[in-house]
């Protein structure tokens, strides 16, 4: 271990060192011994030194404070303890006693006092006291003892660490442990004025920056927190960390903070993945940013052409991460580990390394299954999982550009099955739905070559989220193939009775669903509408405009067929103006250039029949006695207001007392037979003498 003063290479604060490394404090299942073991190894050899143990489901850290440690658990503890210590890594204890010490009773302050001796006397010379999470209002015996809730903790704090003996590191988490915690402001909180004030100048604080999980950490931030506190801080840093969310890893690096933030820190400690080993990038990566300072020693990379920090890069340092960690996906010597699988070579005459099977090994005869043979984990393939799991407020490049295609082709998507003067848009959509498929492809071989991995103890954590997004990108493949009129793939997320992986998120994901403005804090935000779209009341006044767009959408239909030539449909009246909508049931769309779209409807179909002659048997009227026709401009890309104004008319008609509700269609026009088609409920109906070119298609009410 560094004697108090050395820095081991590292940049320092004053006369102590600059505490670097992890903090175990999440909620959670704790790390295995052998995990933490395996964790001094790594803060070794990569130049951290400090791990706080702080566990919040360790009972005995936190609920059962008082209770001393058995000879069993003490044995495990001592050989922690002495493994650190074998690594030069700092071993900090912390405790949680803030759930329901009451501060003025002296016997409470002894149970404290005892159990810290006890850890002591394991050869831990280093102790935390942690008063996070919890209720700020104090007992009516705490009360009359101390005249606020900061003065308690100070008190017992300080007893605390005189009696240990003024120990060289000795941490101490305030309740309220971010700024957005502090009331008005960090400036103006008496409870880290009081903190800063009374506690004694040799105990240092925790602090998690603006917030509990914070974007960035500013310096004019950091400076303000340390005037109050009159020290300077150590960034307890929740960017990795997960425990709050199930469904969420952290593979991204450490960034967002600063290098010259360094010199103003007491240290950091990140908080990362409950998963001990996905952890390997937020670690390395931090290593990597404790190094990079004029004075911090050898850096691992040279950082200098980055124009936002001239001593780290948040990108060079995950390939570094994802480099190094590659090399651990690839070997056995993990606990957990298989012997290395057959891995195809890059030369197809090289024969593939073959698992140790003695005399039984099994050799396929001619016409046979060749043995499988699994494909290589690639640094590609970590920079993709980085990117599908990377940071708690940014997504990964690949991920973005997959959203982004996904929105894209979502909103575009009549143009896949436009004609005419649309084709060279339809051309760009296939085109882009195709890239889309890519993109869904890798992270399909991706995961494959991941499970393939001869380290089982990585997979084993990382296995539950890639299977999760692997899924997840499955059914966004499968409805994109749909758009493109790709057939319904077995992978179809939407039918009447869908298997349980297609609709994600059991009772939580309900819930979210259920309620308001969910998805408007998603990490993708929507690109804002490129036209804003009013939809209101048909009015007489409208009626040239409607004319105009049905002509101009009929003459587009089919450029082969004469406009005259081209036989009536029962809805052409109403789109003409020669009968006019029932009360009700006409909706003009508007954007900024004007009337763009309609939608309209005849309750009873009988009168427009008539008008063309054409003969509708009863027993469609029956069941389909309303007519509805709607247009829209191919200027609108985005479906959804056609949809709101088919949905607003066929209610409408139900509220009417109508049963069901039809529409006929040229075949030529693929972008309004493609609508309707998606709309789900509107199906082909059978009518007896429809002229050729024309189907009909209808919805019950």
């Amino acid at each position: 271990m560094s004697k108090p003063g050395s820095t081991g290479g590292r940049p320092h604060t004053g006369n102590k060192r600059f505490i670097s490394g992890v903090v175990e404090g999440f909620y959670g299942r704790p790390w295995t011994m052998e995990q933490r073991t395996e964790l001094f190894k790594r803060e070794q050899k990569w130049g951290l030194n400090t791990y706080l143990y702080a566990p919040k489901d360790d009972y005995k850290h936190r609920m059962y404070w008082r209770d001393l440690y058995t000879a069993e658990e003490a044995e495990q503890l001592i050989a922690l303890i002495s493994a650190a210590k074998q690594h030069n890594v700092e071993f900090i204890y912390a405790i949680s006693p803030g759930l329901d010490i009451t501060f003025s009773n002296p016997k409470e302050a002894a149970a404290l006092k005892r159990k810290l001796d006890q850890v002591k006397q394991f050869g831990c010379r280093s102790f935390s006291l942690l008063f996070d999470d919890i209720e700020t209002e104090m007992c009516p015996a705490d009360k009359q003892a101390f005249s606020s809730f900061a003065h308690a903790q100070v008190a017992i704090t300080n007893a605390v660490y005189q009696h240990l003996g003024d120990p060289e590191y000795f941490l101490f988490c305030p309740t309220d442990y971010c700024a957005a915690f502090c009331t008005p402001t960090v400036s103006q909180s008496s409870y880290l004025h009081t903190v800063g004030e009374k506690l004694l100048p040799g105990i240092d604080i925790l602090w998690t920056g603006p917030k509990v999980v914070s974007h960035k950490i500013s310096v004019e931030s950091i400076e303000e927190v340390s005037s109050v506190l009159k020290r300077p801080p150590v960034i307890w840093d929740n960017i990795h960390a997960n425990d709050y969310d199930p469904q969420r890893l952290f593979l991204g690096p450490y960034k967002d903070r600063s290098t010259e933030l360094i010199p103003k820190l007491r240290g950091v400690l990140t908080n990362p993945n409950c998963e001990f080993y996905p952890n390997f990038v937020a670690i390395h990566t931090l290593a990597t940013w404790c190094k990079a300072t004029p004075d911090g020693g050898q850096r691992d990379v040279e950082m200098g052409d980055e124009e936002q920090d001239p001593f780290y890069s948040p990108q060079k340092a995950l390939t570094l991460a994802l480099t190094d960690w590659l090399q651990e996906f690839l070997s056995t010597d993990q606990p957990g580990g298989r012997p290395a699988a057959r891995l195809k070579k890059e030369s197809s005459d090289e024969e593939p390394m073959q698992t140790d099977m003695g005399e039984s090994s099994y050799i396929p005869g001619p016409g046979e299954n060749p043995l499988y043979t699994a494909e290589p984990l690639t640094l590609d393939d970590l920079k993709l999982l980085s990117d599908l799991f990377y940071l708690p407020y940014e997504h990964g490049a690949t991920a973005r550009t997959m959203l982004q295609e996904l929105d894209w082709l979502k909103t575009h998507s009549w143009d896949a099955a436009a004609e005419t003067d649309k084709f060279s848009q339809s051309v760009e959509w296939r085109s882009r739905a195709q890239r889309f498929d890519d993109m869904c492809e890798a992270v399909v071989q991706m995961f494959n070559r991941l499970s393939n991995a001869p380290n089982r103890s990585i997979l084993y954590d990382l296995y539950n989220y890639i299977c999760d997004i692997k899924s997840g990108v499955g059914l966004a493949r499968a409805y994109i193939k749909t758009l493109g009129g790709q057939g319904r793939p077995s992978a179809q997320p939407m039918n009447d009775d869908p298997e349980p992986w297609g609709f994600r998120g059991g009772l939580s994901g309900e819930f979210q669903r259920m309620l308001p403005c969910h998805g408007n804090r998603d990490l993708y935000r929507h690109p804002p509408m490129t036209a804003v779209y009013c939809i209101r009341s048909y009015c007489p006044e409208d009626k040239m405009e409607v004319e105009r767009i049905f002509t101009e959408m009929k003459s587009a239909g089919d450029g082969r067929v004469p406009l005259m030539m081209q036989p009536p449909l029962i809805c052409d009246s109403l789109s003409t103006g020669e009968i006019s909508p029932s009360p009700q049931c006409g909706l003009v769309l508007e954007d900024e250039i004007g009337v763009c779209g309609y939608a309209l409807a005849l309750i009873d179909a009988k009168p427009a029949a008539a008008k063309i002659q054409r003969a509708v048997s009863d027993s469609v009227l029956k069941d389909f006695p309303s007519l509805v026709t709607i247009q829209v401009l191919p200027r609108v890309t985005d479906p959804s207001p056609a949809k709101r104004m088919i949905g607003q008319l066929l209610s409408s008609i139900r509220s009417s007392g109508s049963r069901g509700a039809f529409c006929e269609l040229r075949q030529s026009d693929r972008r309004m037979l493609d609508f309707y088609t998606k709309l789900g409920s509107v199906k082909p109906i059978q009518i007896t003498g429809l002229p050729e070119g024309i189907l009909a298609m209808g919805t019950s009410l």
